[in-house]
């Protein structure tokens, strides 16, 4: 039977100005950050991790970190795991002031992401990118199960696009930080891969963040 993979968003970010930090250096886990990685880590404790592969941003790289020491490895940076290019266009920017900077871009990514005339990465681009690192590493890593730490949205884009899911709904049920989505390939003539398991830490009670790709 086929090990499966775990795409797993980092945890909880510093950040007490709510700035859009997209890949912005820095970033790095808050105390919470670290014990959502650390509880994420303790989750995926009992399974036979071969290796924990990261995007290259900071806090993406701590989380997996935390995850990886715990089966007795390093992280491996994959730049194929980074954040949405289309974060990068509103980095910077405080998350209040996005719609006088940029306006109507937020309504429209939260209405039909799948068609944003001015991301510098249509939503089909990423949903690629990352479906092509998770199968490359399979290929590579044929046994033993695989943990790939990313950021809310490529988890998304990929968790769609690996099931057969279309990207329409791309902004429902998105992972919440520290969340890890099971997948487990099949090879029944139909969708690639089966979404076997959601798992997330207690998130606890603090100001609701408007959902968007810097939340990574």
């Amino acid at each position: 039977m086929p090990a499966p993979i775990h795409l797993l968003r980092h945890g909880e970010v510093a950040n007490p100005d709510h700035v859009i930090y997209a890949d912005l250096p820095g970033y790095r886990l808050s105390g919470r950050g670290r014990r959502q990685a650390e509880a994420a880590a303790q989750h995926l404790a009992t399974t036979s991790v071969a290796m924990v592969v990261t995007s290259p941003l900071d806090r993406a790289i701590e989380t997996a970190t935390i995850v990886a020491l715990s089966h007795g490895c390093r992280p491996v940076v994959d730049e194929g795991l980074t954040e949405w290019k289309l974060s990068s266009r509103w980095a910077g920017i405080v998350w209040h002031d996005l719609p006088n900077q940029r306006p109507g871009e937020l309504e429209a990514y939260l209405e039909h992401p799948e068609a944003l005339p001015f991301t510098p990465e249509p939503l089909a681009d990423l949903a690629a990118r990352v479906a092509s690192v998770v199968n490359g590493w399979r290929s590579r890593v044929p046994d033993g199960e695989l943990v790939f730490v990313s950021h809310q949205d490529p988890i998304q884009a990929g968790r769609r696009v690996l099931c057969g899911k279309a990207l329409a709904d791309f902004n429902v049920a998105k992972p919440k930080h520290a969340a890890v989505v099971t997948l487990l390939s099949q090879d029944d003539g139909g969708p690639a891969w089966d979404e076997i398991g959601y798992w997330e830490p207690d998130q606890g009670v603090r100001f609701p963040p408007i959902t968007g790709p810097s939340g990574g």
